[in-house]
């Protein structure tokens, strides 16, 4: 890609930001792709920082959320995601631990009840264990798991009876 000036790097930046959520290394990437000289990437950092264009805890709250939602993962998954876009730890402790384990279950349970419908397993331990391992794919957590599968073993027999 042609080189181009900083402050049409910044017209750019500031446009793209003002539409939906970035981060600072999406931000980054771009103007390294750009081929923008360092100290000209600092300062529009620094400009859309300051100006509140882009906020990596903001951007990792509505990160968090879609993904989960939208895309049902989970914790794991999501934290994985988010360093690979070079979060800071400390956020996204912070935007993890504030979403509760029962926002989790609600994504879980119906991805588990639609997954056991299409698995042939010989045994109820083979069943648990391929569920249990689609939903780790997913980057749920052991705990969460648990508590679905315990959850609809007690489900099934109320809908037994």
């Amino acid at each position: 890609m042609k080189q181009i000036s900083e402050d049409d790097a910044l017209l750019r930046l500031t446009s793209l930001c003002s539409t939906a959520e970035h981060c600072s290394h999406e931000m980054i990437e771009k103007m390294q792709r750009w081929q923008l000289a360092d100290d000209a990437q600092a300062r529009i950092i620094e400009y859309l920082v300051k100006e509140k264009y882009i906020d990596d805890e903001r951007y990792a709250r509505f990160f968090a959320k879609d993904k989960i939602r939208y895309n049902k993962w989970g914790r794991r998954k999501v934290e994985q995601a988010m360093w690979l876009k070079h979060i800071d730890g400390y956020i996204q402790r912070d935007v993890l631990d504030d979403i509760d384990d029962e926002e989790y279950l609600a994504v879980l349970r119906p991805l588990l009840k639609t997954k056991r419908k299409s698995v042939k397993a010989s045994s109820d331990y083979e069943m648990n264990m391929k569920l249990i391992r689609f939903a780790m794919g997913r980057g749920f957590t052991m705990d969460i798991i648990r508590q679905c599968l315990d959850n609809d073993n007690y489900d099934d027999i109320d809908n037994e009876d």
